[in-house]
């Protein structure tokens, strides 16, 4: 019988590590998910994070808020 210990599995993130978050939309600029999305991350089950990485692409673009006209 093998006892080595087997590494823990990755686990499967949105992150880019461009990580500021936009204080308007409350979303992280390179990610778009909410900070206490990106806090609880590691505790949260495969289907809660699998859930929030579908929802990502309907989020707004954080990015379009710092680039709309501001007059």
């Amino acid at each position: 019988m093998n006892s080595a210990a087997q590494p823990p599995r990755p686990i499967v993130t949105p992150c880019v590590k461009v990580c500021a978050v936009d204080g308007r939309t409350g979303y992280c600029l390179g990610c778009r998910r909410t900070l206490p999305e990106i806090a609880g991350w590691a505790k949260l089950g495969d289907q809660e994070r699998a859930d929030i990485m579908a929802a990502l692409p309907d989020r707004p673009d954080p990015l379009a808020s710092l680039t709309a006209d501001q007059s």
